[in-house]
C-alpha cells in the first residue's frame, strides 16, 4: 500500500481566524488518510502546533502588516513592496518544502505565495471581493488578489453559495477561476455547558489593535456587575490572573476548553471576523461584535449580520458595554444556520484524488 499523500496546510497569520478554521480541514484530511504538514508564522503557527502537537511544521516569512493608518487598505498599500517581497520569499520556501519533503498538495488559507505548478494547490478564502473605502484602492486590491488566486488550481470558499449565507457579496466573483463552496467551517461543537460567566471576551487580530481592544474592554467591564472571562489570544503564553473582583484573564484557550468557555457565558464579545461568525453561528451564541478599525471587510460583515437581526455591532471608538451587553443578549444570536459537513468532506476527497494523479 502506498504511503499517504503529504498535504501542506498554510494559514495566514492575521489574528487567529485563518488558523482556527483550518482545524476542521486538518481533521478531515487526517480522517481521509492524508499526512498533514503545517506551515505558517507567529500566533497562527503557535495555535496549530498546540492543536496538533505531533504534526510536522515549517516557518514561513511574515507579511508584517502593521497599523500606521486607520484605514487597512492604506496600511497595505504603503507596505506593498515589502508584502510582495514576503510573498516571493514565501513561494521560494514552498518550492523547497515541496522538493525536500515530498508534498503532494497544498491548502493555503489566504497566503498568497503558497502555490505550485507541480502539484494541486487550493486557495481558501471567504473574501474573493476585497472591500476598501477608497474606490481606487478597492479596484487595485481586487485585481491584485485575483491575480494571485488564479495562481492556484482552485479556490475554496467556506460558506454556502446562495443565501442565506454568511459572507454576502465578499465571496462571489466570476473572474476568480474554479470556485467551490465547501460550507462554513468551525472547530466548535454545540453542547450543554453550565453557565459560569455573564460575558466572555475573545480577543484576536493584528497588533496594536488587539491590545487597544483589550484595554478598552477591561476598562469598561471593571465598572459593570458582570462575571467576565477574557481570552487574550496570546498563543505563545499560558497565564491566568484576576483583574479586579469580576474579571478573570487567561492568555489563551484552545480546542475543547475554548468551546466550553464560550458556551459557559451568556454573551460573547469579540471582533467581527468571519471565522468568529462561523463559530458563533455553530454555537448559536449571542454576541456583541466590534469590527477591527480600518478593516472594511469586518465593518461590512458586522452591518450585514446586524441588519439580519443576528448580532449587535459597535464601532471600537463608540464602545459602550453598559448599553451594548443587554442589547446584544436581547438579539439572541444566530440559530438554524446550515452547516453541511458533507460539502467539506466531498471537497477534501476530490482534492486528495487529484493529488494522486
Amino acid at each position: 500500500m502506498p504511503p499517504p499523500k503529504k498535504i501542506l496546510v498554510a494559514p495566514l497569520n492575521w489574528g487567529l481566524g485563518h488558523a482556527a478554521r483550518c482545524i476542521p480541514l486538518i481533521g478531515e484530511l487526517h480522517r481521509q488518510g492524508a499526512s498533514v504538514v503545517i506551515a505558517s508564522d507567529g500566533r497562527a503557527l503557535h495555535l496549530l502546533r498546540k492543536e496538533f502537537p505531533q504534526t510536522p511544521f515549517f516557518y514561513l516569512p511574515s507579511y508584517r502588516i502593521t497599523y500606521r493608518f486607520k484605514n487597512m487598505a492604506a496600511n497595505i498599500a504603503i507596505k506593498m513592496p515589502r508584502l510582495l517581497l514576503a510573498i516571493a520569499q514565501e513561494n521560494r520556501c514552498i518550492r523547497q518544502i515541496i522538493q525536500t519533503h515530498g508534498i503532494g498538495g497544498i491548502i493555503s488559507d489566504n497566503r498568497l505565495g503558497c502555490f505550485s505548478k507541480k502539484i494541486p494547490s487550493v486557495y481558501l478564502t471567504h473574501q474573493i471581493n476585497l472591500l476598501a473605502a477608497n474606490p481606487l484602492f478597492q479596484w487595485a486590491a481586487r485585481h491584485i488578489h485575483l491575480f494571485f488566486i488564479k495562481k492556484y488550481s482552485e479556490c475554496w470558499v467556506p460558506d454556502m453559495e446562495a443565501p442565506p449565507n454568511l459572507s454576502g457579496v465578499l465571496s462571489h466573483n466570476h473572474k476568480a477561476g474554479p470556485v467551490q463552496y465547501i460550507g462554513a467551517l468551525s472547530r466548535m461543537e454545540k453542547m450543554q455547558v453550565e453557565k459560569k460567566y455573564d460575558v466572555i471576551a475573545v480577543l484576536s487580530g493584528p497588533e496594536p489593535q488587539r491590545s487597544h481592544f483589550e484595554e478598552a474592554v477591561i476598562k469598561q467591564l471593571r465598572t459593570l456587575p458582570y462575571r467576565c472571562l477574557i481570552v487574550q489570544g496570546k498563543t505563545e503564553m499560558e497565564k491566568r490572573h484576576p483583574v479586579g473582583n469580576n474579571i478573570e484573564v487567561v492568555s489563551n484557550l484552545t480546542g475543547r476548553a475554548l468551546n466550553e468557555a464560550i458556551l459557559a457565558a451568556r454573551l460573547f464579545i469579540g471582533r467581527a471576523g468571519y471565522s468568529s461568525m462561523m463559530d458563533l453561528a455553530k454555537l448559536e451564541q449571542p454576541a456583541l461584535l466590534v469590527p477591527t478599525p480600518g478593516q472594511t471587510e469586518q465593518e461590512y460583515l458586522g452591518r450585514l449580520l446586524m441588519q439580519n437581526g443576528h448580532f449587535y455591532i459597535q464601532p471600537q471608538n463608540q464602545l459602550d458595554l453598559k448599553n451594548g451587553i443587554p442589547a446584544a443578549i436581547e438579539k439572541g444570536g444566530m440559530d438554524g444556520f446550515c452547516f453541511d459537513r458533507k460539502k467539506m468532506e466531498r471537497a477534501v476527497a476530490g482534492f486528495l484524488a487529484r493529488c494522486e494523479k
